[in-house]
């Protein structure tokens, strides 16, 4: 168990960039997590902070709707992106999204690093190649989460593992770090709360 993780709390929600939590350049850190709608956000965010109801959790994809806050006691955040690519959601809303999550990765300067999702039971996908080179090419340090290990065997975890591996050398000469993750039988959780960890005490 890792304490300081029991001690995260609810901030805020914000759909605007004059909404977020107005705190001193410096001061604080985000740790962002992102991912194809579906994906199991609010499961890792709920099991890396030992709490069942922090990051509410929907059977309906593409619920999040707005860019949600997590304060740790040391006053840097978890911060919980709108999920990406759920085709069911409007244009309208689908723009608004790509806006909410575009204007905050770029523009955000307390972004220490981002924490993107990846479904290992599903192959690798063209639009979260083109989302990982994207933000790559942007500069920002990520970390890739690969979630649902649990849905599947040994062997085709490593399969699978590899397929992503052979599809991010097409155009990354150093794979980026990655963990697998389960938020089932919680493969890998200690050690993004490792890395967040000393990230947060690199201050």
């Amino acid at each position: 168990m890792h304490p300081f993780f029991q001690q995260v709390v609810f901030e805020k929600s914000y759909t605007k960039p004059v909404d977020k939590p107005l705190l001193k350049l410096g001061e604080h850190k985000e740790f962002a997590f992102i991912g194809r709608s579906n994906v199991g956000k609010s499961s890792l965010i709920n099991s890396l902070t030992h709490q069942n109801k922090l990051a509410k959790i929907s059977s309906q994809p593409g619920k999040t709707a707005t860019i949600n806050f997590f304060r740790f006691p040391s006053q840097d955040f978890l911060v919980d992106l709108p999920g990406y690519g759920y085709a069911k959601t409007s244009k309208k809303e689908r723009s608004s999204f790509q806006w909410m999550i575009d204007n905050y990765i770029l523009q955000s300067e307390q972004l220490y690093c981002l924490f993107i999702l990846l479904d290992l039971r599903i192959k690798p996908q063209i639009i979260d190649l083109d989302f990982i080179d994207s933000v790559g090419q942007s500069g920002i340090p990520i970390h890739l989460v690969f979630t649902k290990t649990d849905k599947l065997k040994a062997n085709e975890k490593q399969k699978n593992l590899k397929a992503y591996k052979i599809a991010l050398r097409e155009t990354w000469e150093e794979i980026p770090p990655y963990t697998l993750t389960s938020s089932v039988s919680k493969e890998g959780i200690h050690q993004i709360q490792d890395a967040i960890e000393r990230m947060i005490e690199s201050k």
